[in-house]
């Protein structure tokens, strides 16, 4: 006789959440936030809370003759079992006081059902013998992540209990005696404007190609691993990994990146490299460079490096190579959801996260070439999700090529 197991469920929490609602309206209010209409595994009852919640929105009085109304409008009423169930479920508890707590058992059961559905899905992948390892890994990491973001949603808290948070930070930086709150750039100027690179920020570092910007994103990230041995993720999906290793090894060791690269080093270059290569090897900075790196990816191995190896800074070198993961009408959108998602990672993670973007082409056309916010490219939501929003400029100075060329960050 083959093994056939019921998925997990609780009738008798389904019912008594009705119930409780039925026999108070505001007992909705307990469970609003994060029960949904399928989260019942009884499919009736999950039509009845659908009705409920559709008066709750509507701010109409919940009880029995306005849920029977609200049914017959849905074409529900003789499905869920009538007059009979609802006048049955009036009478399954005394009171309304624990109606959250049933909530919690039908939520809880239904993420247990997700929990069960994705590892089918994931040994339907992985049994099939079909793709690639790695992307079933993904798939498995990111089914479960979601099902983790989702039964995990964020409640108010209560301002004492931020306060204390703040006040232990507080009590930190005076420890320190003028310390940094945020992570370190290395270039004092720009750490004594940011006070460091604060948590929970998308910082986002802009300019037109060939202005810097990689130079300057790995500079912070050489300062942050190297001097002051802070985990840093850097998802390179412009340059390979050997580009960028072979960049932080001629910052580092300070010799000539011409002579590197076509192989005509002295021996003095050789043993700046190799005490440079001592250094790298011990500073804390993990390279992803994934071309096409799509934003679940992206987010899957960053919380996981988060995890493994306690990251304190991401930085995405650029923002407009990520791919969003689906298609959308126009590249806007596309970048408006790449932008947000970049964004409620460094919420997520509460590290800050620093993007490179490109600039569009109007800043060149302007008589003033100094950019503005408008010039970042393809989504003015760019804009609107950062924190801090840095712009490269130098003057063009033809006369002065082959030069030291002034160069300025504007914030």
């Amino acid at each position: 006789m083959p093994d056939v197991r019921v998925p997990p469920h609780d009738e008798q929490a389904e019912q008594s959440i009705l119930g409780a609602i039925l026999i108070d309206k505001d007992a909705i209010v307990d469970v609003v936030e994060f029960l949904r209409p399928e989260h019942f595994y009884k499919e009736g009852n999950g039509a009845i809370y659908k009705a409920m919640l559709s008066l709750f929105e509507k701010h109409e009085p919940i009880d029995i003759v306005t849920v029977t109304a609200e049914l017959k409008k849905n074409g529900d009423f003789e499905k869920v079992g009538g007059a009979g169930y609802l006048t049955e479920l009036l009478n399954i508890v005394p009171t309304s006081a624990h109606a959250e707590n049933y909530g919690r058992i039908v939520q809880d059961n239904y993420t247990r059902r997700s929990l069960i559905s994705s590892a089918a899905k994931i040994t339907e992948e992985a049994t099939t013998g079909e793709g690639d390892v790695k992307n079933i890994l993904d798939l498995a990491e990111s089914e479960i992540f979601a099902i983790s973001q989702y039964h995990t949603r964020r409640d108010f808290i209560p301002v004492k209990d931020a306060l204390a948070e703040s006040f232990d930070r507080l009590d930190e930086l005076h420890k320190k005696a003028g310390g940094l709150r945020g992570v370190p750039t290395g270039f004092t100027d720009l750490d004594n404007r940011l006070a460091g690179m604060q948590a929970s920020n998308l910082l986002i570092l802009a300019a037109r190609p060939g202005q810097g910007k990689t130079a300057l994103v790995l500079n912070i990230a050489q300062q942050a691993t190297v001097e002051q041995k802070i985990p840093v993720g850097f998802f390179s999906l412009e340059m390979s990994k050997e580009e960028l290793v072979d960049r932080l090894l001629v910052a580092q060791a300070d010799v000539d990146a011409w002579r590197l690269k076509t192989g005509r080093l002295t021996d003095e270059d050789f043993a700046k490299l190799s005490t440079a290569m001592g250094e790298l090897a011990e500073a804390p900075l993990f390279i992803d460079d994934t071309p096409g790196a799509n934003i679940l990816e992206i987010r899957t191995k960053a919380r996981r490096l988060q995890v493994q190896q306690g990251v304190k800074l991401l930085i995405v070198d650029y923002l407009q190579l990520v791919d969003a993961g689906r298609k959308f009408d126009n590249r806007v959108q596309e970048v408006s959801l790449i932008s947000a998602s970049i964004k409620n990672l460094a919420r997520e993670l509460k590290i800050p996260v620093m993007a490179v973007s490109q600039l569009s082409r109007a800043v060149e056309t302007r008589g003033t070439k100094i950019p503005q916010l408008a010039d970042l490219r393809e989504s003015g939501a760019i804009e609107q999700d950062s924190d801090v929003v840095m712009f490269i400029y130098r003057e063009e100075e033809p006369e002065k090529w082959g030069e030291r060329i002034l160069t300025k960050l504007l914030i």
